[in-house]
């Protein structure tokens, strides 16, 4: 696959990073030239140093013989007229653009982006996306990673477990029989740096991070069963009134579930939110002053998440709020070194809104009959959704038949109306959709698995 990625900054360089990985001919365009230096360098990529909106870059770049383009630069409308270029001069099949502004993003214009109009085949929203991630982590804090499948009808939940679960030093091969309301399944753990794929011979520990697999409306018991507490948010401040922040306190105050409180520090932005939030009370001021976080009521609140641009301001005054008081926080980090960083002085979530958007695009780059993906522990591995046709190798044969890759473990299928978890005897059929784990290595053979067929035709 010959895949142009426009845009070198810390998304255009994920993308870059993991295509390349999987041995795409990658070619990266930003205007940057010390950016391209860097991407360069250090991956098995090659640079332009221009615009992607301009014809001869593209051509520079290879557009002639490309598969996809990919416009992720700072700029919507670079973006956009990217991929306009790519379409009207070099014919490129696939054509994928980061919109940020929701003027674009509107349902009145739903049409703009269209073969008839600006031709972009996918547009991402990164901060629409991340919001959704900051909510669902919100609604079910005991997890450090949610992904929804299938509509929202089977949910991937990330786990870390303490002492007291009960599942500990039990092969997982009797966990159902044993905890028969525990209707999840395992899908992959993370045990000190190390992960794994498990077997129904393999007992978990203390510490270990897990990703399970199970219906949506068994989450909440499952996350009971498995020994954490799952208390709902009903005070929350929100530092931070951007995009991400906005979209947060309007998904809260749909919900109706929560106060909330958001802290904005441009008076004006403050102002203009504040005029559309109808049950939210906004304060101009500053996430790392005492006095407007005691205002905000932060000794009370459950839930305090950071979403400002800086990643020092959302660290720093994450920590100042778990001192005053705060039961949880969240923040946002761009620098992927500060996730790690904020964990280890006691911040209890954060999210990677780079991680996420490369997930969305991911879906879009898989071969075969993908619908969803979703990347996990820095691309270790992938959750996978994925529709089963008649000539897949997994349909018509009991799962213990199968040969699966040792990476790969089906969560769960997806039948009607149904949410079915596998066992040795299931036997998967044309149309059902699968939800799996594939470590790294394994991906391609997901790929193949689910690839049509000749003979679909």
């Amino acid at each position: 696959m010959r895949v142009i990625v426009c845009g070198a900054g810390r998304v255009g360089y994920g993308i870059a990073a993991r295509l390349a990985q999987e041995k795409a001919n990658v070619t990266v365009i930003d205007q940057a030239a010390s950016l391209i230096q860097q991407v360069t360098e250090r991956l098995d990529v090659r640079g332009v140093v221009g615009s992607g909106s301009y014809p001869e870059i593209l051509s520079e770049a290879g557009a002639a013989e490309a598969d996809m383009i990919i416009a992720v630069t700072a700029s919507d409308e670079v973006n956009i007229v990217s991929c306009q270029i790519a379409h009207s001069l070099f014919s490129i099949p696939t054509k994928i653009a980061r919109i940020r502004a929701q003027s674009y993003l509107d349902t009145r214009y739903a049409d703009v982006f269209s073969r008839d109009n600006i031709p972009i085949d996918v547009v991402i929203s990164p901060e629409h996306e991340v919001a959704q991630a900051v909510l669902q982590r919100m609604t079910t804090p005991a997890a450090f990673d949610i992904k929804a499948f299938a509509e929202g009808r089977v949910w991937s939940v990330g786990l870390k477990l303490g002492e007291d679960c009960p599942i500990l030093a039990t092969p997982l091969r009797q966990v159902r029989e044993l905890f028969p309301d525990l209707m999840i399944t395992v899908v992959t753990v993370h045990r000190g740096t190390s992960l794994f794929r498990p077997t129904g011979e393999d007992q978990l520990e203390a510490g270990d991070e897990i990703y399970f697999v199970c219906d949506r409306d068994r989450v909440n018991r499952a996350i009971g069963i498995l020994g954490q507490e799952q208390i709902q948010a009903k005070r929350v401040i929100i530092i931070g009134g951007g995009h991400i922040g906005f979209d947060v306190a309007k998904s809260l105050e749909k919900l109706g579930q929560s106060r909330i409180r958001l802290i904005e520090s441009d008076a004006n932005r403050a102002s203009a939110i504040a005029e559309e939030l109808t049950r939210t009370i906004v304060l101009n001021g500053d996430g790392l002053d005492r006095e407007i976080l005691r205002e905000a009521g932060v000794a009370e609140a459950e839930t305090v998440v950071a979403l400002t641009n800086s990643d020092q301001i959302n660290l720093l005054s994450a920590i100042i709020a778990k001192r005053e008081g705060a039961r949880r926080t969240n923040i946002l980090v761009n620098q992927p070194s500060y996730g790690p960083l904020s964990q280890s002085v006691g911040i209890d979530r954060f999210i990677d809104p780079r991680a996420i958007t490369i997930s969305t695009i991911l879906q879009h780059v898989r071969r075969g009959r993908i619908k969803s993906v979703y990347s996990i522990l820095d691309g270790q591995a992938e959750l996978i959704e994925a529709v089963a046709l008649e000539t897949s190798s997994l349909v018509g044969s009991p799962l213990s038949e199968s040969e699966l890759p040792k990476g790969v473990v089906i969560g769960a299928i997806v039948r009607g109306g149904e949410v079915v978890l596998p066992r040795s005897d299931t036997v998967i059929e044309p149309g059902d959709r699968v939800i799996l784990m594939a470590l790294r290595e394994d991906v391609a053979s997901v790929e193949r698995m689910f690839r049509v067929g000749i003979e679909y035709f």
